[in-house]
């Protein structure tokens, strides 16, 4: 993908600090003026998809652990957990004193209010705690539960989490999503209604999907009313489903620069205050069957920054705006 803006138009427009895009790292640093990292937390709760009531299997692409590859045990109480990741970023990373508490384990409202705020309330009482980060799927927000979401957004920020993946019916029932599209913009709704920030999560290279089916999945979370977005690169892992289906050649996952080229575009239609929660992902280096090229996350990010300097390409360059 080209254009014809020059280096001149790129520059102006690189708002982002270092970045042509609204990136979080720059969300963070602008809202609490410093580097804030995610330490993911497993808060003991199941799927809809896993516990009978839709499925047993749970999605498709989904390991053991829900997504939650990264999380410590719930074995540990929050606090331990909190604690824990704390130490373990410090030992790899340059910190600051403010963290996002991030409950990542399958879904993380599937449960009583009675389970959820117990464990919420927790992770926002810890002094390093900034923010609450919630994953969860929209077919799983009560109206209790958004109370209970709106409270605990009036003490620290929250961020809900909605994996959306894909906008098209015959995707959501390969990969046995188990709800239809009307539910996300239902949720996005009334989460906003109650003044709670979402953040949705999308997957590049799914099963059968055409860039194009891609493109308008993107182009639709950016015009749904969510905050943020996530762009997720489809990751095979051992021991699901989804492998199966790789290993007996029913699908192909994207070459690395089928990838740069999805996200390139999809990084141009989105709208300008929208943040971009992630732009690949690594999946669990022992769990990983494809795409291998996945593994060198910082190549991956540091060629993507390159094709778009190169190229012109900023956040909303080709979003289309009536009157101009």
């Amino acid at each position: 993908m080209t254009d014809n803006h020059s280096p001149s138009d790129y520059s102006r427009r690189k708002m982002w600090g270092e970045k042509p895009y609204h990136s979080l790292d720059y969300e963070m640093k602008t809202r609490f003026g410093e580097k804030v990292y995610k330490i993911a937390l497993a808060g003991g709760m199941t799927c809809p998809n896993r516990d009978g009531t839709l499925d047993t299997r749970g999605c498709i692409f989904c390991s053991g652990n829900g997504s939650g590859d990264f999380a410590a045990p719930r074995s540990t109480s929050v606090t331990e957990q909190i604690n824990q990741g704390i130490v373990g970023l410090m030992a790899r990373k340059h910190t600051g004193q403010k963290f996002i508490a991030y409950f990542q384990s399958f879904t993380n409202t599937y449960a009583p209010v009675s389970y959820l705020a117990p464990l919420y309330e927790e992770a926002l009482a810890h002094p390093a705690v900034a923010m609450l980060s919630i994953a969860t799927r929209p077919d799983c927000l009560p109206d209790e539960v958004l109370d209970l979401l709106e409270k605990c957004n009036q003490k620290k920020p929250l961020i809900v989490e909605l994996g959306l993946q894909s906008i098209h019916e015959t995707t959501a029932d390969y990969i046995r999503r188990g709800y239809p599209l009307k539910v996300y913009d239902t949720a996005v709704k009334s989460l906003k209604s109650r003044g709670l920030e979402v953040v949705t999560h999308v997957i590049a290279g799914l099963p059968f999907e055409r860039k194009e089916d891609f493109l308008n999945t993107v182009s639709y979370v950016g015009q749904s009313g969510s905050d943020g977005i996530k762009l997720q690169l489809l990751h095979v892992l051992k021991d699901t489903d989804l492998a199966e289906e790789y290993e007996a050649g029913v699908f192909q996952t994207l070459t690395k620069e089928e990838y740069l080229n999805w996200i390139s575009e999809a990084i141009s239609i989105l709208p300008e205050h929208m943040v971009i929660h992630r732009l690949t992902g690594d999946g669990p280096s022992e769990l990983l069957v494809s795409p291998e090229w996945s593994r060198k996350k910082r190549d991956v990010l540091n060629s993507l920054h390159r094709k778009l300097k190169e190229e012109h390409i900023w956040q909303g360059c080709r979003l289309y705006r009536p009157g101009q």
